[in-house]
Order: structure tokens, then C-alpha cells, then sequence
């Protein structure tokens, strides 16, 4: 397989996954996930938001935005803005200062 830094050619890729088996690497993940070889990554959001206690939609209207957006946060498909990572950051870090803000 060429080095990441080159684009592949599409005769490359097809060639490539001809060969692959797809039911032995997803059996190999499996394997390796029960015998703990597998690392959970937690998002920074969702450090913040179990830091606190919160539901998604509690810890979402105390940060002003939309569960949508929180979710997006949690699942890594979406960043947060850079007030929004340094709340959260804070939240993470001092979760009672977050939790004594009122938010009208």
C-alpha cells in the first residue's frame, strides 16, 4: 500500500479492496475489544456534561444551545466554538462554577 502522503489511483483502491476480508477484520475488532485491547474515546463535551450531572438537554440549555448541537459536540461530528470549548474546559475542570451560573 503506498505511503499515505501519495494519492492513490482508483485501479490502486479497487486492488486493494479485492483482497481485503471484511468479515475477518470485523471478527479481529471483536477480538480484540473483548480482550480489551479497544480504548474508549470520550469527547471533551461529554467529560463536561458528566462532570456536572446534567442531562444532554439540562447541561444544553445551561450552555444555550441545542441538544442537536450538544449531541454533535458528544459524538465528535461537530466542534465547538472557541467560547463554547473554553465553557465547556471550565465545566470539565470546575464543574460547580458552571452549575452556579443561572442562566435567566
Amino acid at each position: 500500500m503506498p505511503s499515505k502522503s501519495s494519492k492513490l489511483q482508483d485501479s490502486e483502491i479497487a486492488a486493494f479492496e479485492a483482497q481485503r476480508d471484511i468479515g475477518a477484520e470485523i471478527l479481529q475488532s471483536i477480538l480484540d475489544m473483548k480482550a480489551g485491547k479497544g480504548k474508549v474515546v470520550v469527547s471533551a463535551a461529554a467529560q463536561a456534561r458528566e462532570a456536572t450531572g446534567l442531562s444532554q438537554s439540562q447541561f444544553a440549555q445551561l450552555l444555550g444551545v441545542s441538544v442537536r448541537t450538544l449531541q454533535g459536540w458528544e459524538q465528535g461530528r461537530k466542534q465547538p466554538s472557541g467560547a463554547a470549548r473554553t465553557l465547556l474546559a471550565i465545566a470539565r475542570t470546575n464543574p460547580k462554577a458552571v452549575l452556579a451560573v443561572s442562566v435567566p
